[in-house]
């Protein structure tokens, strides 16, 4: 195979497993991530800024259209920003407890408790908020179109919750509607647009959560033999 010498590559090798050691992998890492689980409840103890940092790095290592890596992590442990935060994630979430006409969307979530309250997002020592990025700018000051952005930056997501697990931590997915507060509070640029806020710590002593069930791999998997 000829390769264009303008785009590089490199050899990639990977230790070949036996069938054994490669199932063995693969359910001692399902058997670590299935203890994982999104938590409102956190403990106030500080977390170390280079967790975040590791969690970020292993978000890094996500596919992306074309490789542009279309995301921006932003973290703060700023009490009066988180407390910004939490006030304003709060008066958007009265509005769609309260206001928004959303029977299904409310029923579903009764049964997980959750309400407008947010105390977490001052109570974690970190807040993080994935932010897509929709274009980059370029250094000649134009921007540069990016691909797959909702696709990237959700696998990005992912693997940064699995590195906080790895961790110790815990968080929580949370996505109050609209979100454009954040781009305010956090000020990011408009090519830029808020993808989830993550509030990252220690789950507290006390921390609780509801008795789930996780789909089942009858549920989740289709095998197409040929």
């Amino acid at each position: 195979m000829t390769r264009d010498h303008a785009h590089p590559f490199v050899p990639y090798h990977r230790p070949r497993l036996s069938v054994t050691e490669t199932l063995r992998h693969g359910e001692d890492f399902h058997r670590r991530l299935d203890e994982r689980r999104s938590v409102r409840w956190f403990s106030p103890n500080p977390v170390p800024l280079r967790a975040i940092e590791l969690a970020v790095q292993a978000a890094n290592t996500a596919p992306s259209g074309a490789h542009f890596q279309p995301w921006t992590f932003v973290a703060t442990n700023n009490p009066d920003l988180k407390r910004q935060v939490r006030a304003a994630a709060e008066e958007e979430e009265r509005r769609f407890y309260h206001e928004r006409e959303a029977p299904d969307w409310h029923a579903a979530l009764a049964r997980l408790e959750t309400d407008e309250h947010k105390e977490f997002l001052e109570t974690a020592p970190w807040l993080v908020v994935a932010f897509a990025q929709k274009s980059t700018p370029l250094p000649d000051g134009s921007l540069r179109k990016n691909y797959y952005v909702n696709e990237s930056v959700g696998i990005a997501c992912g693997l940064f919750i699995a590195a906080l697990h790895e961790m110790g931590l815990a968080t929580l997915t949370h996505t109050p509607n609209p979100m454009a507060f954040l781009t305010e509070l956090f000020d990011r640029p408009a090519t830029e647009r808020p993808y989830i806020l993550f509030p990252v710590g220690y789950p507290a002593d006390d921390c609780e959560v509801p008795v789930l069930r996780r789909k089942p791999l009858s549920e989740a998997l289709v095998v197409v033999t040929g």
